[in-house]
């Protein structure tokens, strides 16, 4: 693996909540860091008993933020999302999908086994042309500021061991399995390729 910095990239489905508390802390600890969603839309929640709201990508933070400050900003306000919009805005401009980035990484974290299944069907669809592998590792994290925040932290001590080993394939299960019975979690994991 390069002696440079990892380029790590961290996907949740929507790329509001989980991935962009991994970002800001990977990033604040020295990371080449993206985050993305791998879902089809933006989802947020939606109003008191009402269906969820749905964003294109392409939605900047700034005008998610606007759009449900003005449908019911108290409720948006209790329930955190317009925290972590402005939060997301000083991290980034607005969310991006994983499926629509040509881009290569070190490592990818995903944050829930839909996220993991959808960017392991997705590397396998695409063209190798450089064969440069990349572990995909799932670190499963329930969508809520509080596991977000844990989880970020676990991401963090991962890219950290992993860096300072210089060899993330030949480390990689090592730092899991002490991951695992640090946190009493299991880590699914694959190296695909580019």
């Amino acid at each position: 693996m390069p002696s440079s910095p990892l380029r790590v990239a961290v996907v949740c489905m929507s790329n509001v909540n989980r991935s962009m508390e991994a970002h800001r802390v990977l990033r604040k600890n020295g990371f080449h860091v993206r985050s993305f969603g791998a879902g089809s839309h933006v989802r947020l929640p939606g109003g008191p008993r009402q269906p969820p709201v749905l964003y294109d990508f392409s939605t900047p933070c700034k005008k998610m933020h606007g759009d449900l400050s003005s449908k019911d900003q108290k409720h948006y306000q209790r329930n955190g999302v317009l925290r972590i919009l402005r939060r997301n805005e000083r991290i980034k401009p607005g969310p991006e999908r994983f499926q629509e980035c040509p881009d290569p990484f070190d490592l990818i974290f995903t944050c829930g086994q839909r996220a993991y299944n959808r960017v392991v069907a997705d590397l396998c669809a695409r063209d190798q042309e450089t064969w440069q592998p990349v572990p995909v590792v799932n670190v499963d994290i329930d969508d809520t500021l509080e596991a977000a925040s844990l989880g970020a932290s676990i991401i963090c001590e991962l890219c950290q061991g992993l860096q300072q080993a210089g060899d993330t394939q030949s480390r990689l299960a090592e730092l899991l399995q002490a991951a695992e019975e640090k946190t009493g979690r299991s880590f699914l994991h694959m190296v695909c390729f580019y």
